[in-house]
């Protein structure tokens, strides 16, 4: 039975199929990279180019990443402190939602957008205080309107921007490059 089948993949018709079957296994794979890079719908589409052109500081918005592991998404009191002093705010559809969740005291959900598996062990204050800057995984948030990943967030990106950290320090890339250093 086996035989047969095997010699049936061997005829132009079997070649096609196994042509027809890889194809779509391809497909599949690159749809299934493409849908995971996509920027996740969320309740309030956050326009991070204008608080950017107003001068507001990553840190101020996302006080974690100088603290701790996560940068944090801010309380919606915090968003309300400048929004309840702007006029337009009270009728803005865009903001309606940030304004019932303040009145009605239920938090916003917010979808995470950069996302590391949970094998990996990220930490942005030792980014922060090795002197990264957010731009420098996160993009240029002066030309976005909602948060996506300008990149791919994969072991590769990490390690070629450690590397590059390293230089010439041969200490330090070992160090850098560990797997212990991520993974733990």
């Amino acid at each position: 039975m086996i035989k047969k089948l095997f010699d049936w993949l061997r005829q132009p018709l079997g070649l096609i199929a196994v042509g027809i079957a890889f194809l779509a296994l391809f497909s599949l794979a690159a749809y299934g990279i493409h849908y995971t890079q996509q920027a996740p719908a969320q309740p309030v589409q956050f326009p991070h180019k204008t608080h950017v052109a107003f001068g507001i500081q990553c840190l101020y918005c996302h006080p974690g990443a100088a603290r701790g592991p996560a940068a944090g998404i801010p309380a919606e009191s915090k968003c309300w402190g400048c929004h309840n002093q702007i006029a337009k705010t009270q009728t803005s559809a865009l903001l309606a939602p940030l304004k019932d969740s303040v009145l009605s005291g239920t938090p916003l959900q917010w979808v995470p957008v950069a996302q590391v598996p949970d094998f990996v062990q990220f930490n942005h204050r030792a980014h922060i205080a090795a002197g990264q800057n957010c731009e420098n995984c996160h993009g240029d948030m002066s030309k976005v309107t909602v948060a996506e990943n300008p990149q791919i967030f994969n072991m590769g990106f990490c390690l070629n921007c450690h590397k590059k950290v390293a230089g010439d320090d041969h200490v330090k890339l070992v160090k850098l490059t560990d797997c212990g250093t991520c993974h733990y």
